[in-house]
């Protein structure tokens, strides 16, 4: 039986990747390894507690000597690394903790892999990076994999530096590894500083929507269950040594997208339509806000066949009517319920 380790799983794609592999390779013993930081939430995840090949193991990636001690006990076939920390504005405020779990973390599990894994022809370390490692776009093109990096915040110049970690130990310990870069993530599960979270949070409590800016910066939209679909399939089939781009070939100006959302949660909610745009507040531009991402997954259709499978307009539909039914979900976030049952 295969031994996959999933980091971060508690998180928002963790847990939907969690799922999908613990549910469509019931052959594979899944270990979820997590912090549990404020974003690590194992609500997500009750469904998966009583499956017989998953299990739960809370450690940080940090801490170099319990990583390798849970290798040398568990012996992991397989990892598939999605431990980071992820938001832009907490890096902008404390660097040091994205260096340290970003970096340093991502080190110590490739450091774990190379002492333990000698056949590693039956091995892979999948990591699962951003497309915020590219840096800023004009109002054409696209990333592809041969872009070079330019990263302007601390949190995408320490995803591009775990990045060039993991292709040098490909290099240098011929450690079997596959990279993937990824556009934004929506749907279920997503803690509500993101954006569409709170938003819809704002949206429904009538408070204020602070928008960046003049709302300009594009963005790249893709559903995390896509993602997921993606993720197995790269896992499984992708070339050793090779970076693939996800992509959701959907970008909006977030002025745009936060009138979209206004406009579906007021029919929702029973509010005339447009009663929420009142809402918008423009706030201080962040600083090194890059304008425009935008993914070109050329490659990972013309190799491995994937294609975003939920069209924008379902997605969205589906990601607000998740935060409309899961209200307790929300509630145990925003009153901290959620850590005190750890």
């Amino acid at each position: 039986m295969k031994k996959i380790l999933i980091t971060g799983g508690a998180g928002f794609i963790g847990s939907h990747v969690v799922r999908l592999f613990v549910n469509k390779y019931p052959h594979y013993e899944i270990f979820n390894l997590d912090k549990l930081t404020y974003a690590g939430n194992l609500d997500n995840l009750q469904d998966m507690e009583n499956k017989p090949n998953y299990h739960f193991i809370k450690a940080d990636i940090v801490e170099g000597e319990k990583i390798l001690a849970l290798f040398k006990e568990h012996r992991f076939d397989g990892v598939i690394h999605l431990a980071a920390e992820s938001h832009v504005d907490r890096s902008i405020e404390s660097p040091m903790e994205f260096i340290f779990t970003n970096v340093v973390g991502t080190v110590n599990l490739l450091n774990a892999a190379r002492v333990i894994w000698k056949d590693t022809e039956n091995n892979r370390f999948y990591h699962i990076s951003t497309d915020e490692v590219y840096g800023s776009l004009g109002e054409t093109g696209a990333f592809t994999e041969t872009t070079p990096y330019d990263p302007h915040s601390p949190y995408s110049a320490a995803k591009a530096s775990s990045d060039h970690f993991v292709r040098a130990y490909h290099d240098t310990f011929k450690l079997p590894t596959v990279i993937s870069n990824c556009s934004n993530n929506y749907g279920p599960n997503q803690f509500p500083e993101k954006l569409l979270p709170l938003f819809i949070h704002n949206i429904k409590n009538k408070k204020n929507l602070p928008v960046y800016g003049q709302g300009i910066n594009v963005r790249d939209w893709l559903y995390v269950e896509d993602h997921a679909a993606a993720i197995d399939l790269i896992f499984h089939k992708g070339k050793t040594g090779e970076t693939y781009n996800i992509g959701g070939n959907n970008e909006w100006k977030n002025i745009d997208l936060i009138k979209k959302l206004i406009e579906i949660m007021d029919r929702k909610l029973g509010r005339s339509n447009g009663e929420s745009l009142a809402l918008i507040t423009y706030v201080t531009d962040r600083a090194g806000h890059d304008l425009r991402y935008a993914i070109d997954a050329t490659k990972l259709k013309t190799e491995l066949g994937w294609e975003p499978q939920i069209k924008f307009t379902e997605g969205f539909e589906k990601t607000v009517d998740w935060y409309l039914e899961n209200e307790i979900w929300l509630q145990r976030i925003v009153s901290g319920e959620y850590r005190r049952s750890e």
